[in-house]
């Protein structure tokens, strides 16, 4: 059950012994022992870890994050509506590229990859068109690692009356946040991302008025978020279609595991640790942040990539998983850089001997000294 190297990216992500053997076991999706027992629990679990307000509901939904960032807009968001998206990153513009795939009118306000949305920005977008129905934002934006002002973006949207929608992928688990504080209408996550459970289904954590309204609304069958809800309240946890049952399962341990460890702020804490040893560490072997530090998330971090001619991130790359570290490319359009996640089943002793790793694999550095010394 060992695995051959870390991962350490942004989900999927290293997972637990504990959690990759809870998929050991067959389950089948009309008993009450995986239905009640097993995904009503974890849809009551998920409520309380995202807020202590009530009126709030959960639902899972087959796919990727992404499926259920799709399922949400294509059902929330009705013939009439409009949607404003808040943009500074691959994930934003995601969001941005779903709505025209499903035909939703949709205006973005756009900061750049490396700068925080600009809140007066936001404020103007909403008071220049009424339209506008609901707002849209990431809340870790992982292209770059940057943590957005998602309690600003929100206040914004209740002043002017407009349903909130949060993509809360990489940071719900990992971030101790209240939605209902915050007012949220639909906060998306992953099951592979900081509760530390594998890929395979997405949950959408929702205001029961606010999915209730979806009713009939859904671009899709597969993604309709009300019908799945609907069909899970009233058969205690039953999935329309195929539940991914040794996922869920997996998902159920990783929650065990996550109370275990104390909770989300403890989780932050060790996550937080993980990010500052790295940031430290790198910038002792003299790589450079891509982002200011008040920017930085615990959740994942860029960095620029060396200039030397010698410099290849694959070659980087293919040293540092030799080792047992798998690392992730950059993807902001601006800059040279990649990317090293502190999330998942990671503690700071592994970001202790990942630096060690990074400073046997800067094989740009050795071929210099080497140089010298040969002169």
């Amino acid at each position: 059950m060992k695995n051959a190297y870390l991962l350490l990216t942004p989900g999927p992500l290293s997972t637990s012994e504990t959690v990759r053997s809870a998929m050991l076991k067959d389950w089948c999706t009309w008993d009450d022992d995986y239905n009640k027992a097993i995904v009503e629990v974890i849809r009551d679990k998920l409520v309380a870890l995202a807020t202590q307000q009530p009126g709030y509901t959960s639902v899972l939904m087959q796919g990727s994050g992404t499926a259920s960032v799709e399922a949400t807009l294509g059902s929330a968001i009705g013939e009439n509506g409009k949607l404003l998206v808040v943009d500074n990153g691959v994930y934003g513009a995601r969001m941005a590229e779903i709505a025209q795939y499903l035909r939703i009118p949709c205006q973005t306000v756009a900061s750049g990859e490396t700068a925080q949305p600009n809140v007066d920005d936001v404020a103007a977008a909403l008071a220049a068109d009424p339209s506008i129905t609901h707002v849209a934002m990431v809340h870790c934006e992982t292209t770059t690692g940057m943590l957005n002002p998602i309690a600003d973006v929100a206040a914004l949207a209740k002043q002017h009356g407009k349903v909130m929608i949060l993509d809360a992928m990489s940071s719900f688990g990992g971030i101790p946040m209240d939605i209902g504080e915050l007012d949220i209408d639909f906060m998306i996550s992953s099951a592979n991302k900081c509760i530390q459970g594998v890929p395979g289904f997405g949950f959408v954590i929702a205001k029961r008025e606010a999915l209730a309204a979806c009713e009939g609304q859904a671009r899709s069958l597969s993604l309709d978020l009300y019908a799945q809800w609907a069909c899970m309240e009233a058969n205690h946890g039953k999935w329309r279609f195929t539940s991914p049952t040794h996922t869920v399962r997996a998902f159920y341990q990783a929650l065990l595991e996550l109370e275990q460890e104390g909770g989300i702020a403890a989780r932050h804490t060790r996550y937080q640790t993980n990010q500052r040893t790295l940031v430290a560490g790198m910038r002792e072997l003299g790589f450079t942040p891509l982002l200011d530090e008040a920017l930085h998330s615990p959740i994942i971090t860029s960095f620029y990539s060396p200039t030397d001619s010698d410099y290849q991130f694959s070659d980087f790359y293919a040293r540092l998983k030799a080792e047992g570290f798998v690392i992730y490319p950059g993807k902001v359009s601006s800059a040279d850089c990649f990317r090293i996640g502190n999330i998942g089943d990671v503690y700071p002793a592994d970001i202790e001997r990942l630096l060690v790793a990074i400073r046997g694999a800067m094989y740009w550095q050795t071929q210099d000294i080497d140089t010298a010394v040969l002169a």
